[in-house]
């Protein structure tokens, strides 16, 4: 009969765990059911010319990035400058998804602060977003040369991102696609 009384005591004590053990967690580490999978398959026009296409076939050619953006998007414009400092250094390539954006309005940012993307798919509806499971932009994932994701970096890109998750993981995918170890 007392046992009742303790039922909302334990139950209040588990909750405060959950809600203590959830101030710890990185929002940007929000773990992907894609991550292991093969990319969507997709066909979309490109940003700069809307009569070639952007397939998925494109991640079969070895490691890439592959950056989800809109000029509406302020996370965007703050990693932009990382990515075409990226785009100078890295030698994999970084394709773009223009996510339900405005495509003069895309190229004309590109013209006026840098073009980092190799490639760039022009994704108007965000139906391919929705495939690839993208929350919001910005979103990064790599890709290894089997057309595998093997990460997502919800938000913003950072060097300390940069550093710690994504250059070894690329090293590691351009070893394996020589044949080597890292």
């Amino acid at each position: 009969m007392k046992f009742r009384f303790f039922i909302p005591v334990i139950v209040v004590a588990l909750l405060a765990v959950v809600f203590w053990r959830g101030l710890f967690l990185d929002p940007t580490k929000v773990p992907s059911p894609l991550v292991g999978k093969p990319v969507p398959e997709f066909s979309l026009p490109t940003l700069h010319d809307p009569e070639a296409r952007f397939t998925d076939a494109r991640f079969r050619e070895g490691p890439a990035l592959f950056n989800v953006f809109g000029t509406w998007c302020p996370g965007c414009h703050t990693e932009h400058a990382l990515l075409v400092e990226m785009a100078g250094t890295l030698d994999v390539p970084i394709y773009g998804l223009n996510w339900k954006d405005d495509r003069k309005a895309a190229i004309a940012w590109l013209q006026d602060d840098g073009n980092p993307y190799t490639d760039i798919a022009f994704d108007k509806d965000g139906d391919v977003a929705i495939d690839w499971g993208v929350y919001g932009a910005p979103e990064t994932f790599v890709v290894d040369g089997d057309g595998i994701i093997r990460y997502k970096h919800i938000g913003i890109l950072t060097r300390d991102v940069l550093q710690e998750d994504i250059l070894p993981l690329l090293e590691t995918l351009k070893a394996e696609t020589q044949g080597g170890t890292p």
